[in-house]
């Protein structure tokens, strides 16, 4: 009798880990799918016409009206760009966002600096046009979607949990995004009236905002782990291969930096070489150099 009880406890101990995996497989893939969803949309692919350098005379021109919020605390969700650039233009002036998609907002904090306008912009239709709310979303907020995914990496790579095989899981998510974003042109920041006049200048995530994002908190909880290592290790080699070379010197950044993190955080000198080793799994298997296409 205590042997058919101890087995049933066992059983609905593996029942629970198992509904619990369930969970987190489809949070990841439903994270990774808004993230891929954003991507689509608002970044053009990299074979795209290039975009101009930012022009940055427009600061030189006198600073005409600063839009100042003054609610409770509330999160950026998304711009109407197409609106703003219509309330720069009747303006005669150029909007410059002050803070991104995705930042919250407190009282005081400034929102818009205009410049050079023959007219004050219509404050309540600029706010208007800008959609707030009570937390952030994935509509135009790119690095939400890798956000999400870091917090549930480094959650799993708490002591509490220890669970380095979800941390794994999410940075398969993580790279696929990454891998997107590097095909594509992020500096999407300028946008123009029908004329070609620069009216409005949004800020937006660099290659190297994405990267520090999707690698810094991680590296730094996952550095005792093998498992979490080799599939960094595997993924900053995979990403380098498959993007293009202005792509690279800031992987190779952190490529250095995951070998200085293994260094620092392996005495035994086996382990160091262990934990260097490319693995798309984590501990599953090893990549040769010959496998490296």
């Amino acid at each position: 009798m205590v042997g058919l009880l101890l087995a049933s406890v066992a059983m609905f101990i593996g029942l629970i880990q198992r509904i619990t995996l369930l969970q987190i497989n489809r949070m990841l893939n439903f994270t990774g799918n808004q993230g891929r969803n954003v991507i689509e949309t608002i970044y053009p692919r990299l074979d795209s016409p290039a975009v101009a350098p930012k022009p940055e005379q427009f600061r030189q021109l006198p600073v005409t009206q600063v839009v100042i919020h003054n609610k409770q605390p509330e999160v950026i969700e998304a711009l109407d760009t197409g609106a703003l650039v219509g309330l720069a233009k009747a303006s005669g002036g150029i909007i410059e966002m002050l803070v991104a998609v995705g930042d919250t907002v407190v009282a005081l904090t400034p929102l818009v600096c205009v410049f050079g306008a023959r007219q004050p912009v219509d404050e309540e239709a600029l706010t208007n046009a800008i959609e707030m709310g009570e937390e952030r979303t994935f509509e135009q907020d790119p690095k939400y979607a890798i956000r999400l995914l870091v917090d549930i990496a480094i959650k799993a790579l708490s002591p509490a949990i220890n669970d380095p095989t979800t941390a794994v899981q999410a940075l398969n998510q993580i790279e696929d995004l990454l891998l997107r974003l590097g095909c594509r042109r992020l500096e999407i920041g300028e946008f123009r009236d029908s004329d070609g006049k620069l009216r409005l200048v949004v800020p937006f995530p660099t290659w190297e905002d994405f990267l520090r994002l999707a690698f810094d908190e991680i590296r730094y909880c996952g550095a005792l782990s093998m498992q979490v290592m080799r599939r960094m290790m595997a993924l900053v080699s995979d990403l380098s291969s498959r993007l293009p070379e202005e792509r690279r010197p800031a992987l190779r950044h952190w490529e250095e930096r995951l070998q200085s993190t293994i260094a620092r955080s392996f005495e035994d000198v086996e382990e160091k070489l262990e934990a260097s080793v490319e693995d798309r799994q984590g501990l599953g298997v090893p990549r040769t150099k010959s496998s490296e296409i």
